[in-house]
């Protein structure tokens, strides 16, 4: 997303990227390391992205939105803002009543956190994005302090009465975030990430120096 980023020029489509990670820990930016208590087995990852630390694994839905802010007409906080209000309006087609928090980035269902957000914007294009917890083991946030808060509860789709798959879950959250970017989403192959990075270390290679 890094390459695809910094690759991008006016004329390149917004996407929007729907991963499902490995267990890891990923600490933000300014993160503190103090807010990784016992990780055991699982890696730690320092990451471009704003926020403190938090855990990805298997049944979690990530989705990257990669965006032209610029051509939305939009900010940062707006962006914000409308990702929250997008995953509100999901949380609300399975009967399950959302809300934010203010000063902590995400959606919360009765305190509990069901929806963690980390972005970094670049060349007035965003990357990184969210991590919407459905039907996963949420014991490694225990071994955390989620987002930088000590004693955060989490929660998941499915223990709120959602569905349990990835699937399910993106089927209801990928519309609802079109509509609040005003986009039409069309299904596209995954891209190569390997020719991408390559590509961009191509890019950012300095000229040979003359002998």
């Amino acid at each position: 997303m890094q390459a695809y980023t910094d690759q991008r020029g006016p004329d390149s489509p917004d996407q929007l990227w729907l991963v499902e990670h490995d267990p890891v820990f990923t600490l933000g930016q300014a993160g503190k390391p103090e807010h990784v208590l016992l990780p055991g087995e699982i890696p730690v990852v320092r990451v471009d992205r704003g926020g403190q630390v938090t855990y990805h694994g298997p049944g979690q839905l990530v989705a990257y939105p990669l965006l032209d802010l610029r051509r939305l007409g939009i900010g940062v906080r707006e962006l914000v803002c409308r990702i929250e209000k997008a995953t509100i309006d999901a949380l609300a087609q399975w009967g399950v009543k959302a809300h934010r928090v203010d000063g902590a980035p995400g959606i919360y269902v009765d305190g509990a956190k069901v929806m963690a957000l980390g972005l970094r914007v670049r060349r007035g294009c965003s990357f990184h994005g969210l991590a919407f917890n459905v039907a996963m083991d949420l014991s490694p946030y225990a071994r955390i302090n989620p987002c930088g808060y000590q004693g955060l509860a989490v929660t998941q789709l499915l223990d709120l009465g959602g569905p349990d798959t990835l699937d399910g879950a993106a089927a209801v959250l990928v519309p609802a975030l079109a509509r609040v970017f005003g986009l039409d989403p069309v299904e596209t192959p995954a891209p190569d990430l390997t020719a991408l990075a390559a590509q961009a270390a191509v890019a950012t290679s300095p000229e040979p120096t003359p002998a």
